[in-house]
């Protein structure tokens, strides 16, 4: 069996390797896509609401109904800090992937160009003994002419 084909299943697990990490970077970044949806979800939400508090506020608020605008706020605000952590740290997740699959990659290339070299190889020596074959058969051929003359 020739080196290009004892590389081939070395290969393929590569090649399902960097398949596996494409896969799991694309949910990575499907993830850090729709965490920062609800961020700028969030933060819309909080400038209505803010904008909807200081118009109210200029109507003349009772004192426990302004309290209860401010309260909700923070917790409004309290929110958007925790939504931005997670969004930083799935942004820091997504660029792991990233890293990984890139690494992947660059092992399944060289791989391949392993294996492209083993097969130029190959088609080289095969190249050589059919020359050498040929040469053979002529070096016979002129001595059998030699011999018969």
């Amino acid at each position: 069996m020739t080196r290009s084909k004892r590389m081939t299943p070395v290969v393929k697990v590569a090649e399902n390797r960097e398949q596996a990490a494409a896969r799991i970077l694309g949910e990575a970044r499907q993830r850090l896509e729709q965490q920062q949806r609800k961020l700028d979800e969030l933060g819309t939400y909080r400038d209505q609401y803010s904008s909807e508090f200081q118009q109210r506020s200029g109507q003349g608020m009772g004192v426990a109904c302004l309290q209860d605008f401010r309260v909700f706020l923070a917790r409004l605000n309290e929110a958007i800090e925790q939504q931005q952590r997670l969004v930083e740290r799935c942004r820091q997740e997504s660029e792991r992937q990233r890293l990984n699959w890139l690494s992947t990659r660059t092992r399944t290339q060289a791989l391949g160009k392993v294996v492209d070299r083993y097969r130029r190889e190959e088609r080289h020596q095969a190249e050589r003994r059919e020359q050498l074959d040929t040469d053979e058969r002529a070096l016979r051929a002129r001595r059998q002419d030699l011999d018969e003359s």
